[in-house]
């Protein structure tokens, strides 16, 4: 019988779009064992209460500590529990729940990370400005040049783990904390040998809220990209 599936929603003034997220997801996943665990990062907008009357597991912290430690904390709660499956998505709405099924299935069938992927045939950018689409796809050629990925999606957030696959990462260990969270993730795991799969999803543009991207975070990337290609083996457990 099939174990336990992981969602790790982080937040941050998300309230606007945090129930119909859930709500997607649940749907999707009707027929798993799945436990929702947002971790909130002291939202002025309410958005941890709104996470605990959706019912969902919430992991309150006091002030906004980043993407990167969002997930690290949800990832090492997650573990810790034993799970089958660690899934990991925006709460703004601009990952559909709905390919949760196929991204689940996919790992079931041997992949130990099933990406979703926007660059992949099928995968498509909706609602976005031309402007941002066009910093976005360069900031993500700009990764897997330097880093020689073999994936399209380099710096891809929705995505399905195999926990054996999380734990082998150590992500407690991960630098990065921004932008380059995602692309510091996929990189250790193709470091390390796991089978990474690309799976086509259609990106949709927020329809509420701010984007968190700020100019520091652009920055963290663009020197920390380089540092992964020498830094990430050593930090891989044996």
């Amino acid at each position: 019988m099939p174990g336990a599936v992981w969602l790790i929603l982080p937040t941050y003034d998300e309230a606007a779009t945090l129930a119909e997220v859930v709500a997607g997801a649940r749907a999707a996943l009707a027929r798993e064992a799945l436990r929702v665990l947002v971790v909130d990062d002291g939202s002025p907008d309410g958005t941890g209460a709104l996470a605990e009357r959706l019912g969902a597991e919430v992991l309150r912290r006091p002030v906004k500590l980043g993407l990167g430690s969002a997930y690290v904390a949800g990832f090492a709660r997650a573990l810790a529990a034993d799970p089958e499956l660690v899934c990991q998505m925006d709460a703004d709405g601009s990952h559909d729940p709905g390919a949760l099924p196929g991204m689940v299935a996919r790992a079931r069938a041997g992949a130990d990370l099933v990406l979703g992927s926007r660059y992949v045939a099928g995968g498509a950018v909706v609602g976005r400005h031309p402007a941002r689409r066009a910093v976005s796809r360069a900031g993500c050629l700009y990764a897997r040049a330097v880093l020689r990925a073999p994936v399209r999606d380099l710096t891809g957030g929705f995505k399905v783990w195999r926990a054996g696959a999380l734990g082998a990462i150590a992500p407690a260990t991960v630098r990065s904390q921004g932008y380059a969270f995602q692309v510091e993730l996929t990189h250790r795991a193709l470091r390390r040998g796991l089978r990474v799969h690309e799976t086509p999803i259609v990106f949709r543009e927020r329809r509420a809220g701010r984007s968190k991207m700020t100019w520091r975070i652009a920055l963290e990337a663009a020197w920390l990209v380089p540092a992964l290609r020498s830094t990430s083996r050593r930090h891989l457990p044996k």
